[in-house]
């Protein structure tokens, strides 16, 4: 099984949106696919038709009221299973305080989830959709998957939180998670018109293949697929539907559809090289 985190502290680069039409799109493509929704505004949940609080049991209830992740499954689609967010996941810290290995329960819950075993006959990828922050949820995430995907507008200050990204997923992978690398980054509201997003795409390209690179992002990489600025995704959400059910020839879901195939193919090498590595 592939995990991946999407995460980025900002809110508003495209997180939700490529968390639900990468998990879509990947399942679409034969995959069977998990995606856990890790942000209490429970908006990767909404935007697969699934009312929050309509299922007994949430990811909430998976971090801090011991239930395992088949009790927290819903059938959201086609090979698409999701574990839906509650607004309750926003006093999780809280109600952890003071646990002790509070940062690892989700990955103790993987763990446990036969779906999740290696070689199993379960799913072939799991996909948190992690909250705008650096808190606990993100690091349940992190400290629970093998890849994190970081979705990006291509603005100035967008690259300066992507230094302070990578410092977090640095310090998770010495300190919680040696597994944890980073898969890559992927441009999203791309507006190649603009001379601003083609220099923000050289500047990633250029920091990734710099001399100073952490072991933790050594083998990230931009992907060749930019996310188009397209008003369809920004209407989908609104009717519980994915890009390719919403409007499946549009701009948003070409891109979506090469963004799962690219992000498959490289899921795959980043296996091989663990094997390798291990």
């Amino acid at each position: 099984m592939r995990s991946i985190a999407v995460a980025n502290q900002k809110g508003g680069v495209g997180k939700t949106t490529t968390s639900v039409n990468l998990a879509i799109g990947l399942a679409r493509a034969g995959r069977r696919v998990c995606l856990i929704d890790l942000d209490p505004q429970a908006h990767a949940t909404l935007h697969v038709g699934v009312q929050p609080g309509a299922h007994a049991v949430s990811s909430f209830d998976l971090l801090a009221g011991g239930a395992s992740l088949a009790d927290a499954t819903v059938a959201a689609a086609d090979r698409l299973w999701l574990i839906p967010s509650h607004i309750d996941l926003s006093a999780t810290e809280v109600a952890l305080a003071g646990q002790p290995g509070r940062e690892s329960i989700l990955r103790r819950r993987i763990e446990a989830d036969p779906a999740c075993q290696p070689g199993g006959a379960g799913y072939d990828y799991l996909i948190i959709d992690c909250p705008p922050s650096l808190g606990l949820l993100s690091l349940n995430a992190m400290a629970a998957v093998d890849r994190v995907l970081l979705p990006l507008q291509p603005h100035f200050l967008a690259l300066h939180g992507l230094s302070k990204l990578l410092e977090t997923v640095e310090l998770v992978s010495e300190r919680v998670n040696p597994r944890l690398r980073v898969l890559g980054v992927v441009l999203c509201m791309f507006e190649s018109a603009t001379r601003l997003a083609g220099g923000v795409g050289r500047d990633v390209e250029a920091f990734f293949s710099s001399e100073a690179r952490h072991a933790a992002w050594s083998d990230a990489r931009l992907f060749r697929t930019r996310i188009r600025r397209n008003i369809r995704l920004a209407e989908a959400p609104s009717f519980g539907q994915s890009i390719f059910d919403y409007a499946p020839d549009s701009h948003g879901a070409e891109d979506y559809r090469a963004l799962a195939e690219e992000v498959d193919q490289a899921a795959a090498g980043a296996v091989v090289r663990d094997r390798w590595a291990a």
